[in-house]
């Protein structure tokens, strides 16, 4: 973090340095926005198809069609959730928190799209409805459903804490991709990627710019839902933080299961087509100079 006390004297223009105007480094006027009307309606006599119930301080894999929606739902008390997500047929397509945050900012909600990672870069899921939109931003700073943590791990955990605790999401989401997929832990961890923290309420102090995170204001019956934009294997983790207004990485919180439902609608929605991979060939071409 920033020092209280820098060890450099400001420059005489310091304040003019300053007070140079920010730029929004990715302008997305004219990315393509999905219809959320479209996407709303054809949930109009959708069926469920499946559920998954996660245990607390675990996690549970679950696939979703292309064309399909999925809810992640609080059903006993606030909790915390780790999502990753990866192209089915490629796991080496996999969620990209890091350019969805460049796109949509630090909180997602409803009509952001959740990005994979180069050289696919594409929207693999677009959330259509958030049930918590309403928090907006606290006078903390903080909000809802990040995209600027990564995920609880026992390595952290081992630096700062000592021990070891084996049911850190990064933990739990491995063993729960090892087998999905019938890899071994080892062999499956790699695989395991920043996360979308469902649920989770954070944000950046304002004097250290450190990481913070305060109880999540998810209650019983609050939901988060995802259009899957292409076949998706998903695994979740319900972090061992349980609201995550104290600590994580440990046995002490209280902590509660997560449901996710899966939707089928009956068709499509008017206009969809699942999106291609980027188009962009250099590097695949040997196209740089």
């Amino acid at each position: 973090m920033k020092p209280q006390f820098p060890e450099f004297n400001p420059p005489t223009d310091a304040q003019k340095r300053k007070a140079v105007k920010p730029v929004i480094c990715y302008a997305v006027d004219d990315l393509p926005k999905p219809d959320l009307s479209s996407y709303r309606a054809a949930r109009e006599g959708w069926t469920k198809t499946s559920e998954v119930l996660v245990p607390p301080r675990d996690a549970k894999s679950f696939e979703v069609p292309a064309g399909h929606f999925f809810r992640i739902v609080s059903v006993e008390g606030p909790q915390v959730g780790d999502l990753n997500l990866w192209a089915k047929g490629n796991h080496a397509e996999r969620f990209f928190s890091g350019k969805t945050r460049a796109l949509h900012g630090t909180h997602v909600s409803t009509g952001d799209r959740l990005w994979s990672n180069l050289p696919y870069l594409r929207p693999i899921a677009t959330i259509t409805e958030d049930t918590l939109d309403w928090y907006g931003f606290d006078e903390f700073g903080g909000s809802v459903h990040d995209v600027i943590g990564t995920r609880c791990d026992p390595y952290t955990h081992k630096l700062l804490a000592g021990g070891d605790y084996h049911h850190c999401c990064h933990s739990n989401l491995t063993r729960a991709f090892a087998s999905a997929t019938g890899r071994t832990q080892a062999s499956a961890e790699p695989f395991v990627h920043d996360v979308l923290n469902v649920f989770m309420c954070t944000g950046f102090t304002r004097d250290t710019g450190q990481y913070f995170m305060k109880a999540t204001p998810a209650r019983p019956g609050d939901y988060l839902e995802c259009f899957a934009e292409i076949d998706l294997l998903a695994a979740l983790s319900a972090c061992p933080g349980g609201d995550c207004g104290d600590e994580h990485s440990s046995d002490k919180s209280a902590c509660h299961p997560l449901l996710v439902e899966i939707y089928a609608p009956p068709a499509a929605p008017k206009g969809w087509t699942p999106p291609p991979v980027s188009n962009y060939l250099g590097i695949k071409d040997g196209l740089l100079p």
